[in-house]
């Protein structure tokens, strides 16, 4: 016979009744503080990556981006982004750019929507690993891109 504990089916009412369902995995990081999938996402394809700003299950919040798991999307017209962000999915993560600076990028690979929303004319840089312009975008634009490779990013 099972005995369900009174602790255990409290919890489990609670998480009920508050409609919440516990869907991120988390790991201990390098300084010791709990680090989240999406953050190690977000940490794999942001090479030189500032500490993260605020981090839920569901955002990770750095200075200038947000990055999220990426809705299913078939294509650009599908990515939704704010205006004056610059907006891409990358291996199943949406990275939302509203900052102007270089940012260096590691292991982006594949291809995926992308949407310029910036302020009309903005022209955002995609950038080789030597820092020779790859590719630009110029606002607004949407469509699809090859991230392979794509080694730093201007937005604006």
């Amino acid at each position: 016979m099972n005995i369900i504990k009174p602790a255990a089916l409290l919890f489990a009412a609670t998480a009920l009744a508050a409609g919440s369902t516990i869907t991120a995995t988390a790991a201990d990081g390098p300084d010791g503080t709990r680090v989240t999938g999406l953050q190690q996402k977000a940490e794999q394809v942001l090479a030189d990556s500032p500490k993260p700003l605020r981090v839920s299950a569901d955002a990770v919040q750095y200075e200038g981006l947000t990055v999220t798991d990426a809705p299913v999307t078939k294509g650009a017209q599908d990515l939704a982004c704010r205006y004056g962000h610059l907006c891409m999915v990358v291996d199943g993560t949406k990275f939302d750019f509203y900052k102007c600076q270089m940012w260096k990028l590691s292991n982006w690979t594949g291809d995926g929507p992308f949407t310029n929303n910036q302020t009309s004319g903005t022209v955002a840089k995609f950038y080789n690993q030597d820092r020779s312009v790859r590719w630009t975008s110029t606002a607004y634009e949407a469509g699809r891109a090859d991230w392979d490779p794509v080694w730093y990013l201007r937005p604006c």
